[in-house]
């Protein structure tokens, strides 16, 4: 478990919104720093050599405004980062100058103001779903692009939610594998995320889009200590044939905390 007492270069409100990628034999997790001298959220990062016990590092990412958030991925031998950064009206990517320490602004990919986001790549097609409508949390567009750094397009059935806060804001990054794409939904609807549920996309083209509630849901919902009143994101990684790790946070009376499975 990494909690925000773990974090040793700023004081720390809580922690939120993992993220991991393994380079080389190395995890590396990164997540959502409160900063509790500027009220502003900070991208920091830890390591681990298991996925298990981690090693908080340093914040790795500030900018003047808030971000949260940060989904992390590997494309063409590169390293990029997609914080979300609403309070700039603007979904950016950065890019690793020295991974995983140093990040450089790339491009804007889109301008709105947004509440997170999941994004991959099926049949040569860049796909990004993000939450619209963040004071309400009820609304989640659809983009596609041909090339990571756009132009992106809004998909011709956006918002592919609508009014519904239960589904609609995303959870985490979208799962993408060879026969079934799953992407994860905090449920809003009683409370801010308070569980989060997975749908199966079972159309996904540039004219279609359709999901379906995936079998079990919901996936991750409040228990007991730690993730007493919500849980609202998880990161998941087959590391071997029908074995795997996962990340996830979850808060107790507004005191935001991460686990690691």
């Amino acid at each position: 478990m990494l909690t925000a007492a773990q974090v040793t270069d700023v004081k720390a409100d809580f922690v939120a919104d993992p993220f991991m990628i393994k380079e080389g034999k190395i995890w590396h997790m990164f997540f959502e720093v409160m900063n509790s001298l500027n009220g502003k959220g900070e991208i920091g990062v830890a390591i681990s050599s298991d996925g298990l016990k981690w090693t908080y590092q340093s914040i790795v990412l500030r900018e003047p405004f808030h971000l949260s958030y940060p989904l992390i991925f590997k494309w063409e031998g590169e390293y990029y980062l997609i914080p979300e950064s609403g309070a700039a009206n603007r979904l950016a990517l950065y890019k690793a100058k020295k991974f995983p320490y140093v990040w450089e602004y790339a491009e804007i990919l889109l301008e709105g103001e947004f509440a997170d986001h999941a994004i991959f790549r099926q049949n040569d097609v860049w796909w990004l779903f993000v939450g619209g409508n963040p004071r309400l949390n009820d609304t989640l567009r659809l983009f596609h692009a041909d090339h990571l750094l756009g132009p992106w397009r809004e998909h011709i059935k956006s918002p592919v939610v609508s009014k519904n806060a239960g589904i609609a804001r995303p959870a985490g990054g979208v799962l993408a594998m060879e026969n079934k794409i799953i992407r994860y939904a905090q449920d809003c609807s009683m409370a801010y995320g308070k569980k989060v549920n997975a749908f199966l996309i079972n159309q996904l083209s540039r004219m279609d889009y359709s999901e379906s509630a995936f079998a079990g849901n919901p996936i991750l919902q409040p228990g007991s200590s730690w993730n007493m009143h919500g849980m609202h994101h998880i990161d998941a990684h087959e590391i071997t044939p029908g074995q795997w790790l996962a990340c996830v946070d979850g808060y107790k009376r507004k005191l935001m905390v991460e686990a690691e499975y």
